[in-house]
């Protein structure tokens, strides 16, 4: 059973409601629909004006009568929504009739539906920028406890099955924060093995990839990478962990016996984290053209309640795929 197949099955048990602030987007329109029609969620709701919604839907031929429309201006709700946004950004100077203003943006209205728990997760991205996201989803939605960094990772499954969990493999950050620090770079790892074990039922066994391995090389980013080895064992001592270390020895069981001899990690690793997003977005990319494998992202994970991004060259079976990994992180963990 391949990826999309075991998040698919996972996702029609859950019978979560999945909120789409992007409601006259085409790819949207279609998305919502299927989801409903596989069974991958119980609800689907739309954010904006009615009218435009159903427009857009006959302009294309699409049914959408499955699908809740929020009129998010008229509902009752939103002067408390309006309120919980001003007393959570007052501190930064917000003004309350910037506030209203927020509120008035459907990705904001339902990122706060999210948060309030009137919604599982969010998707969002067909039309709005990663960063437009990720800035919405942050001051609303926020992040885990004990979590300061919101990240991401790709799912990357292998034809070669020798690697990783029999091919399945984690790989981060490959999409969301350039140029990570050591507590960063721990909080990647944290949460790649959460998603790991989550939505691909992964043991993970975390390598904090380097130039070095066990001292071999010196230098700020080896001694980044070591550090950040130190914070995930100090904070997650449950996990298996190790650092800093070279791809091969990650992932090669007979250069691993002459690199790092005795290493939990060595040859047997299926989360790996890079030391940047230049070295991650580089390899998954790489791996998926020369080594023709599955990457699947990118999953955005470290906040409190699930929201992921989309690419603005996505399909809208892209977007059913991302909704479907949505209701599976909404009940895991």
């Amino acid at each position: 059973m391949g990826f999309h197949d075991t998040v698919f099955e996972k996702a029609k048990n859950l019978h979560s409601h999945i909120v789409l602030p992007e409601s006259t987007e085409v790819r949207t329109l279609k998305a919502a629909a299927k989801a409903l029609k596989l069974g991958l969620v119980k609800r689907a709701s739309f954010i904006g004006d009615p009218d435009e919604i159903q427009a857009a839907s006959r302009r294309e031929c699409i049914s959408i009568s499955g699908v809740d429309i929020i009129d998010h201006r008229k509902e009752p709700c939103f002067e408390e929504f309006v309120e919980t946004y001003y007393q959570l950004r007052k501190h930064k100077g917000l003004e309350p009739d910037e506030a209203r203003e927020c509120m008035k943006d459907p990705l904001y209205f339902a990122a706060m539906m999210v948060r309030k728990k009137l919604a599982d997760g969010m998707v969002a991205g067909a039309v709005n920028s990663t960063a437009r996201l990720i800035r919405a989803a942050l001051r609303v939605i926020g992040v885990k406890e004990g979590i300061k960094t919101a990240s991401s990772c790709f799912v990357v499954i292998l034809s070669d099955r020798s690697f990783g969990s029999e091919g399945q493999m984690i790989f981060a950050d490959c999409a969301t924060v350039p140029s990570p620090d050591s507590t960063q770079l721990a909080e990647i790892a944290i949460s790649s093995a959460e998603t790991g074990k989550n939505l691909i039922g992964i043991k993970p066994v975390i390598a904090m990839l380097s130039y070095s391995t066990k001292g071999s090389a010196t230098g700020r980013l080896v001694e980044k990478v070591r550090v950040a080895t130190e914070i995930v064992k100090e904070r997650r001592p449950d996990l298996v962990v190790d650092g800093e270390i070279q791809a091969d020895a990650a992932l090669v069981d007979h250069v691993a016996q002459r690199k790092c001899p005795g290493s939990p990690v060595g040859g047997k690793a299926n989360v790996l984290i890079f030391p940047d997003l230049d070295a991650a977005n580089i390899a998954y990319k790489l791996v998926q053209r020369l080594a023709h494998a599955e990457a699947y992202g990118p999953i955005l994970q470290g906040f409190s309640r699930p929201v992921n991004d989309l690419s603005r060259g996505c399909s809208a079976d892209d977007i059913v795929g991302v909704i479907a990994v949505t209701a599976v992180q909404a009940f895991s963990g």
